[in-house]
């Protein structure tokens, strides 16, 4: 992904994300041993599936912030299904009084929810309203008519949307 964005904040935050997937699996390495388990699991077809929609996402022939706003959202719905299952297992590890796993899984936790205000952040403040700005026509000629550009506008605000659900 980080290679299909333009935006620089987006790139960085997406590469230094990368880099603290590997602490990720570390502390979960970690917590498999506290548990005396075996770290190798099943495949995971809800994670397969949001990492193929952000290679897609990542193919299509939209340009710029256009594209970079369907990176931050694919990436988003990842960190979503990441925070969600790290608070569910660090809950139930509380539950269970294994306050050391629950302790690595909060860390990781506390990481994923910062990475996802990050990518809010950097779209709220930058690529949305610039990729709204390309989908509402900006540049049209002035010799364009207003119903042909008021048209044009809503359909390509329309699929500028389209591409970031």
């Amino acid at each position: 992904m980080a290679k299909a964005a333009t935006t620089p904040e987006l790139v960085q935050a997406i590469t230094d994300h990368l880099g603290q997937t590997q602490n990720h699996v570390s502390r979960l390495e970690e917590c498999f041993e506290h548990l005396n388990a075996s770290s190798r699991g099943k495949r995971c077809k809800g994670m397969e599936g949001l990492i193929e929609e952000g290679r897609k996402r990542s193919r299509r022939k939209a340009r710029g912030v256009v594209k970079d706003a369907g990176l931050i959202a694919a990436a988003q719905r990842v960190e979503h299904y990441e925070i969600s299952g790290y608070g569910t297992a660090k809950t139930m590890a509380s539950l269970l009084g294994l306050d050391d796993v629950a302790d690595l899984l909060d860390e990781t936790l506390g990481e994923e929810e910062e990475a996802d205000k990050l990518l809010s952040q950097i779209a709220m403040d930058q690529v949305n309203p610039q990729a709204l700005s390309v989908g509402n026509g900006e540049g049209w000629s002035r010799r364009t008519n207003l119903k042909t550009r008021t048209r044009a506008r809503k359909w390509k605000t329309f699929s500028a949307l389209q591409s970031l659900a």
